[in-house]
């Protein structure tokens, strides 16, 4: 150990592997003999390596041990602070010499006096650990995501919400769950999972719950697969967390959730859409509205989000131009679906609506309603066979109760499939990428396409 004595005052300093010089001093000129100057550092490397620092500590110049590096032993000074000045100087010399050691030479002067303030006053530099849903709500903020998903996103942040009050009822028997990125493990998703399953039951039971919070309340039990795209959403939150370095925790390590199950898919054929179209329902002209905006959509192949932003500046050129929302974010890709003459003479039918609006929307579900309807008053009750979301098991449904704005674009997909047979020439037209797993399901391999194929083996 090396010991520095001056007057009065004796402070240990550690032994460094530290071949650099390092120095205190002082500048100053006859003027200002009688002000007092900030004491500065200078380490040096060999003779092209020098760094800086300026002190905060002060003192005046006649009072200063150049050779020393602190307060003059002859000099008249309260004991007290010359200890604390000449500590001061020591402590500063070891910050220096264990940030070098740390870094070497890719120190610059500016990087040392950051890293120095960082020793000296690490408050400053301490990031306040954000709370789970301050976390998530900056995750929105910041991620690239489209307005769709954004929306699904917030709706996953709503359960949640509603979860940790839930759980934190006399109903659950626990008065201080708090969600946390850092412990959130998969006892708790499991907790989670069953909150979502059950929840349908609390709007009525637990009224208090949904008081505060706005947005869709389920009222119907939850399926598998609208299960496994939370806790998608939910993972990818924690994926971003790890990424990002917010937290290490990954309780999807442990938790597993079924896989998504899809039926056999559904749509209207081009007879069907036809005679929905040429139905009279003059005698009700809001529902007629409806109908029309359907059959656009079935011509169109667009999602309901996609549709509710078109405006008449989408037309250009005999085609409704788009980038779809879905994707917007992600992988953006202009779509042109030219307009056949079903779509030009529905365009043309509500060409007179004012403003920029295309077509007479109504909101979502108002329309889903109404699609049913149009569907039971033309007759298309066909039964159709679909998976249960909540048994999985297959059930015969008519097309009148489970028609819905989707079928729209599975109508447009199956059929154009049915024609062309190649999933790429269609996904140009609907928006979904090359080789997308999706798509599968808005594919019916039928009957006559199996003709097909064994005839040409005859």
């Amino acid at each position: 150990m090396l010991f520095v004595l001056c007057k009065n005052t004796i402070f240990a300093q550690p032994k460094f592997n530290f071949m650099a010089t390092l120095k205190a001093f002082i500048r100053t000129s006859i003027a200002d003999k009688n002000k007092l100057v900030n004491v500065r550092f200078r380490l040096s490397d060999g003779r092209d390596f020098q760094l800086f620092h300026k002190s905060e500590f002060s003192v005046l110049p006649d009072k200063w041990d150049a050779q020393q590096q602190c307060i003059k032993a002859r000099s008249i000074f309260d004991a007290t602070e010359r200890a604390k000045f000449n500590n001061n100087i020591s402590e500063r010399k070891k910050i220096i010499r264990q940030i070098y050691l740390r870094q070497g030479k890719n120190l610059t002067s500016e990087l040392l006096d950051e890293a120095i303030d960082k020793e000296i006053h690490p408050e400053k530099y301490e990031i306040q650990k954000k709370s789970f849903f301050e976390l998530f709500e900056h995750f929105l903020n910041t991620h690239p995501l489209s307005d769709v998903r954004r929306k699904n996103y917030r709706s996953v942040l709503r359960a949640l919400q509603r979860f940790e009050l839930y759980t934190n009822t006399q109903a659950s028997g626990q008065t201080d769950f708090i969600l946390d990125v850092d412990s959130m493990g998969s006892d708790a998703l499991k907790r989670f999972e069953d909150f979502l399953r059950e929840e349908h039951k609390y709007y009525n039971e637990f009224p208090e719950l949904y008081q505060q919070f706005s947005g869709h309340r389920p009222n119907e039990p939850r399926g598998t697969n609208t299960l496994v795209a939370i806790f998608s959403k939910l993972r990818a939150f924690f994926i971003w967390c790890n990424k990002n370095g917010y937290s290490a925790n990954r309780p999807f390590d442990n938790y597993h959730l079924p896989t998504e199950i899809y039926g056999t898919p559904y749509y209207i054929t081009i007879d069907e859409r036809n005679a929905l179209y040429n139905f009279d329902l003059t005698a009700n002209a809001g529902l007629e509205k409806q109908r029309d905006i359907f059959i656009f959509q079935c011509v169109i192949g667009c999602r309901i989000g996609d549709l509710y932003r078109f405006t008449k500046r989408n037309i250009i050129n005999g085609a409704i131009e788009y980038v779809a929302g879905k994707t917007r974010e992600e992988k953006p890709k202009t779509l042109r679906v030219p307009l056949n003459s079903i779509a030009t003479e529905i365009l043309a039918k509500y060409a007179s609506l004012e403003g920029e609006r295309l077509l007479p929307f109504i909101s979502e579900q108002k329309y889903n309603v109404a699609i049913k309807k149009a569907f039971l008053a033309a007759g298309i009750t066909r039964n159709v066979t679909v998976l249960n979301p909540l048994t999985r098991q297959s059930e015969i449904r008519p097309l009148n109760e489970i028609a819905s704005s989707h079928l729209a674009r599975r109508t447009f997909c199956g059929n154009l499939y049915k024609k062309v047979k190649d999933p790429n020439l269609v996904g140009s037209l609907s928006g979904h990428v090359e080789g997308s797993k999706a798509f599968a399901r808005y594919r019916e391999i039928d009957d006559e396409i199996k003709k097909e194929l064994v005839t040409m083996i005859e």
